[in-house]
C-alpha cells in the first residue's frame, strides 16, 4: 500500500517539528547540533521571515537556517508551539501553529498565531513562507520602550 503525497508531507512535518523539539530540549543554536533537524530540509532551502521581524529577512540553506535559530535564540526566552493543525495537498503543505513565546529583552509573554506554507520536494522542505496576523505585537514585546526612564531601560534591568 503507497501513501498519499499529502500524506507523506503531513509524516515529514511531523517528524520534522519533533526533531525541533528534540532539539530544542537539547539546548537549541550553540548547545545541540543542527544535524538533528538537517535530514528535513533540502541543501538549497529557503526561509522567508517578514521583514519587520527582529529575525526578519530571507534564510538560505543549511547555514542559513542555523544562523536563522541563533538569530531566534537571541529573540526568544522560550518559543513554545502550543497546537498545530496540518493541511497538505501534495507538495505543498499549511501548518496553522498557535505559538506562547516570551521576549529575552524585556520578558514580555505574548501569544500569537503563524501560519506557514511550506514547499515539499522528494521528502525535503525547500521552502518555508511564514504568515504573521500581527508582526507590529511581535516587535513591541522584543523590543525595549525608547523612553530612557522605562522601567525596562533603567540601569540592573532586562
Amino acid at each position: 500500500m503507497t501513501t498519499s503525497p499529502a500524506a507523506e508531507s503531513v509524516t515529514v512535518l511531523t517528524d520534522m517539528y519533533a526533531a525541533e523539539a528534540a532539539y530544542l530540549e537539547a539546548g537549541g543554536p550553540g548547545e545541540a547540533s543542527f544535524d538533528l533537524r538537517a535530514p528535513f530540509f533540502a541543501p538549497d532551502v529557503e526561509l522567508h521571515q517578514a521583514d519587520a521581524l527582529p529575525y526578519g529577512g530571507t534564510w538560505r540553506g543549511h547555514s542559513g537556517m542555523m544562523r536563522f535559530f541563533r538569530a531566534m535564540a537571541e529573540v526568544w526566552e522560550s518559543f513554545d508551539m502550543v497546537e498545530q493543525e496540518f493541511l497538505a495537498t501534495g507538495d505543498i503543505a499549511v501548518v496553522r501553529t498557535q505559538v506562547r513565546a516570551c521576549a529575552r529583552r524585556t520578558g514580555r509573554e505574548l501569544g500569537f498565531p503563524v501560519l506557514q506554507t511550506i514547499t515539499l520536494k522528494h521528502g525535503l522542505i525547500t521552502e518555508v513562507r511564514p504568515f504573521y496576523w500581527d508582526t507590529q505585537a511581535i516587535t513591541d514585546a522584543c523590543a525595549l520602550p525608547s523612553d530612557p526612564t522605562h522601567p525596562l531601560r533603567a540601569p540592573g534591568s532586562r
